[in-house]
């Protein structure tokens, strides 16, 4: 008897990578066409699966949306922590770095960038991600607070953090949704980021 020359689905579970495939159609699916309109169904033919499969990993679409978003938040951390490395602990390249990283991850991945901070029914439940996003931010603050010449992180260490964090969020929505092409402005993100790390932390005469 011949063997059918039809693909069979790659639901047999015989390889254990069907879960990370599914992340990536999803992921894929989110870049093309944001995470409103992504569907389980056309994730899983991008995956070569059944309909059913995804369901032995995740409980729902949100679970699975969940998944990518917190593979981009892992990433984001990555390279985070890979681009201050290039530079002198307490100095301010690290602070301009992270601003850096941050706006080049949301313009190399505006679907997933959106889904990181889109999600809202169940986030706080979930905890990966809550923890995930808090030592994110835990680096933020750590460097602010080498850059004033300690390794303890005091509130006004914090606060700055969050002040930095608030310009280089809103900056990255602005150029994903298109905002500064729109408006025509014509700046260099290293001096705008090297003039905003300034006026936040201060010059380093100053901190000393």
């Amino acid at each position: 008897m011949e063997k059918s020359s039809t693909p069979e689905k790659r639901d047999s579970y015989h390889h254990g990578d069907l879960r990370s495939q599914l992340i990536d159609a999803t992921r894929a699916l989110v870049e093309e066409k944001g995470p409103d309109h992504f569907s389980v169904s056309e994730a899983c033919r991008r995956a070569g699966v059944s309909s059913a499969a995804p369901y032995k990993h995740f409980k729902d679409k949100d679970e699975m949306l969940r998944a990518v978003a917190l593979g981009g938040m892992r990433r984001q951390r990555v390279d985070l922590v890979e681009e201050i490395a290039k530079f002198k602990v307490g100095s301010l390249e690290r602070i301009v770095a992270m601003g850096r990283v941050y706006v080049r991850f949301a313009v190399q991945e505006p679907g997933v960038f959106r889904l990181m901070f889109g999600l809202s029914e169940g986030h706080g439940a979930h905890s990966e991600l809550v923890e995930t996003g808090d030592n994110t931010f835990a680096v933020v603050q750590q460097e602010v607070a080498r850059y004033r010449g300690s390794e303890t992180v005091e509130a006004s260490d914090a606060h700055k953090a969050f002040l930095l964090w608030s310009f280089v969020h809103g900056i990255s929505f602005l150029t994903i949704d298109g905002k500064v092409a729109e408006k025509k402005l014509d700046y260099d993100l290293e001096d705008v980021l090297k003039d905003v790390a300034l006026r936040v932390v201060g010059n380093p005469a100053d901190v000393a």
